[in-house]
């Protein structure tokens, strides 16, 4: 179980995209879930991806 706010799999590009949303379970467990792909949970960590776009700073 990883620590409160730290990120799962810090290694993915998901956590500087757009298109990702933290989903947390009762459990306590977390999961990426991607808004712009068809599979809404890709495994991770995502190293590449055609539907990323970078949040943008200062927004």
């Amino acid at each position: 179980m990883s620590a409160p706010g730290e990120r799962p799999f810090a290694s993915s590009v998901c956590h500087t995209c757009r298109h990702l949303r933290l989903i947390e379970s009762a459990r306590g467990s977390v999961f990426l879930m991607c808004t712009a792909l068809p599979r809404k949970y890709p495994p991770q960590p995502v190293l590449r991806c055609a539907a990323h776009a970078p949040v943008e700073s200062g927004t």
